[in-house]
């Protein structure tokens, strides 16, 4: 054998050689990993297979009226701005802010020197009148006087009298009295202060133990309503009651809108008159529905979906996963339309990390809606 012969089967047996080698590393690599494989999987057998900590709920049976909601301004039912009608200085103020005023009370009262000293003058002029008409009448049965001179004289008597009337009223004008039982406003009044007519003194509240309560629906949703129906405000983390009294008679012609005004009354405190509500407004009548807590409702690209919660014949319980349709919420709870009965048991807290068939234990159950 050549030089050069003996060269290439040298070349050719360390090229097998080391291709034995690799060969054997990669088998021992492959028994490796088959044997870490079965030791994980007698590891895993031997794990008891995981509870997942949930609670639940009992699908439950609502009342529910679909409904529309609108801003409503609370207003007192009784509701002035008090001005003077006529001009003049301030003499009395018996006003302050806060304070409760009965009807009929002198709240302002303006300077009437002037119109005093007026009607003392007039009232002069009609005693005079009526003496002068008493003498005529005598007279006239003596037939001393004419028919004519009688009527003359009753003429000015009467127009004395009506002087002295017209004087009076002017006084009583400028005496501001409180039109009904109210709660004042704010009041900047001084005494000495001038005011020109219509000068606004405060406002006046009325004391009823009710308000109105007014708000506006467009006229799809005012065909529904009718006086004597309820609509829903809430009141200190409630909704109560607010009776429908009057419905405007026609639509505003820039928003297509017809005014409602509710009757809220039986509650305490009241809401403050010019503040706003948000007012509930059913659009049909209540119908029975299923709920279950938000918690519950998962949604996904598949659809929305609840898990039931069962026993198995192992007795212990699973969960399957139920395609529901969701509606509207009602506080904590979403209205289910398909998919779940009333009675079901619902996985609610913690059902995030459930999936079909998972092995649950129920740790408390939730509490049942209002």
């Amino acid at each position: 054998m050549t030089k050069s012969e003996t060269g290439t089967a040298g070349r050719v047996l360390a090229s097998v050689l080391l291709l034995t080698v690799l060969v054997g590393i990669g088998f021992g690599l492959y028994l490796w990993k088959v044997r870490s494989i079965a030791a994980a999987e007698a590891a895993g057998a031997s794990q008891p297979e995981p509870a997942w900590a949930v609670e639940s709920f009992e699908a439950a049976p609502r009342s529910f009226a679909r409904a529309t909601t609108s801003i409503g301004t609370v207003k007192a039912l009784q509701s002035i701005t008090l001005r003077n009608e006529l001009p003049g200085t301030v003499r009395k103020v018996d006003l302050r802010t806060g304070q409760i005023v009965e009807q009929g009370a002198v709240l302002v009262e303006l300077d009437v020197t002037v119109e005093q000293a007026e009607l003392q003058a007039l009232q002069a002029e009609a005693r005079l009148a009526a003496s002068m008409l008493a003498r005529m009448e005598q007279a006239q049965q003596s037939q001393g006087a004419s028919a004519a001179d009688v009527d003359r004289a009753r003429a000015e008597s009467d127009m004395a009298a009506a002087n002295v009337a017209r004087t009076q009223a002017l006084i009583e004008r400028k005496r501001v009295l409180a039109p009904f039982r109210a709660h004042v406003g704010l009041v900047d009044l001084h005494v000495g202060q001038y005011l020109e007519p219509g000068t606004t003194l405060t406002t006046l509240q009325g004391t009823a133990d009710a308000v109105h309560i007014d708000f506006a629906v467009t006229q799809e949703v005012a065909e529904l309503l009718q006086v004597g129906g309820e609509v829903e405000v809430p009141h200190h983390g409630n909704q109560v009651k607010a009776k429908i009294v009057a419905m405007d008679a026609r639509v505003e012609q820039q928003t297509r809108n017809t005014t409602i005004r509710a009757l809220l009354e039986g509650v305490t405190p009241l809401p403050q008159p010019g503040s706003s509500v948000r007012v509930r407004v059913p659009v049909e009548l209540p119908q029975n529905v299923v709920v279950v807590p938000v918690s519950a409702l998962r949604r996904g690209p598949g659809g929305d979906h609840v898990f039931v919660i069962g026993a198995v014949p192992d007795g212990k319980l699973r969960v399957s996963m139920r395609r529901v349709e969701a509606g509207p919420s009602i506080g904590d709870e979403v209205i289910l339309k398909s998919g779940v009965a009333v009675g079901d048991r619902i996985a609610a807290a913690g059902s995030f990390k459930l999936y079909e068939g998972a092995l649950v234990n129920v740790v408390v159950a939730a509490a049942q809606g209002k």
